[in-house]
């Protein structure tokens, strides 16, 4: 039977990347420009059978794809996959050159502002100071407390790992960037308080990448945040063979790359029982998917991490021994059929 499966990995606007990227590892390759080599993989080397679209999707009928390119793509199953909107170089070679580049800036500064206090925020202030403990750190935050999608417990011991290592943190402020001359190297805060820096750099929520489904088909199955509602087994609600997986989901969970995988696994599991079984009863030998528990763990430097599990909150190396020395590159380029390694 010939079914054309259409996976959107790359398919957001403004985004034709060549290279599947393990995102959470990119602020290691900041400071550590090296370790990209592994973590930014070129889409042949995983998918060594199936076409490769390098463009960004314009519009869904419900059985094809338009590419901004001219390309018509039929599909007799459809996974929406596109996350967040963010913009990086297509080439694989020129991301590795621009992570590069980032770690020659953060090199050269002596003072560095970070403009958010989430887990990227976090994890690049703690990257910095990991490798660079002579650097002077300023992290700005609007928030009352340092990681808001977890509890108050795992945030106040963020905040005590980091100002233990001279990480200056100012909670209940923000940035106003656009005041900012270059030369000056003086920010100032929403409180008038001003901040001398040698760089700054901003880690901020991205927006989804669901804007250009606005006008298609799937229009009317975006909520009030952009996200495509699922049912239970991770179809657009009221689409049969059509799937959507990752962040850009309204699953009522926290948005990490560990749920993403969870996603990608089941639906790949529950499309092989609809080609197979090719009947409607097919839906009782489904799997459904249960979101998952309040979990997460933010590495802090190579040793050390914070981890909220469900009933408890840790901190130190033994978090940090399940994630920060390698942020599970190398598991997750076993699961895409690679080496752990180069």
């Amino acid at each position: 039977m010939d079914v054309r499966i259409l996976m959107e990995l790359e398919s957001l606007r403004k985004d034709m990347k060549e290279y599947f990227e393990i995102t959470w590892a990119s602020l290691r390759s900041m400071v550590e420009p090296s370790f990209a080599e592994r973590s930014v993989i070129n889409h042949r080397d995983y998918l060594t059978i199936g076409d490769i679209v390098t463009s960004y999707a314009i519009n869904i009928t419900e059985t094809e794809v338009w590419t901004a390119d001219g390309h018509k793509i039929n599909y007799d199953y459809l996974i929406i996959a596109t996350g967040h909107a963010d913009q990086v170089p297509k080439r694989r070679s020129h991301r590795l050159e621009q992570f590069q580049k980032e770690n020659e800036k953060i090199k050269s500064a002596d003072s560095i502002l970070i403009v958010g206090g989430g887990p990227t925020g976090v994890e690049l202030a703690a990257e910095i100071v990991h490798d660079f403990p002579n650097k002077k750190v300023t992290l700005v935050h609007k928030g009352p407390r340092l990681l808001d999608f977890v509890g108050s417990k795992a945030a106040d011991k963020t905040l005590k790992w980091l100002e233990s290592r001279n990480v200056e943190v100012k909670l209940e402020q923000s940035i106003d960037l656009n005041s900012f001359k270059d030369g000056l190297k003086i920010y100032q805060t929403s409180n008038g308080e001003n901040i001398v820096a040698d760089c700054h750099f901003l880690c901020l929520g991205k927006p989804l990448g669901s804007s250009w489904l606005s006008e298609t088909i799937l229009k009317n199955d975006l909520d009030f945040l952009g996200r495509i509602k699922v049912d239970d087994q991770l179809r657009v609600k009221g689409w049969n063979k059509i799937f959507a997986i990752g962040d850009i989901t309204d699953i009522p969970e926290i948005k990490q790359g560990f749920a993403a995988q969870q996603h990608a696994l089941m639906v790949a599991r529950n499309l092989k029982v609809m080609i197979e079984g090719g009947k409607t009863q097919c839906n009782r030998w489904m799997e459904t998917y249960k979101p998952q528990l309040a979990m997460a763990i933010v590495s802090l430097g190579r040793k050390d991490a914070v981890a909220q599990f469900p009933f408890l909150t840790i901190t130190g190396r033994i978090p940090g021994y399940i994630k920060s020395g390698d942020l599970f590159v190398g598991r997750t380029r076993k699961q895409m059929g690679l080496s752990p390694h180069l």
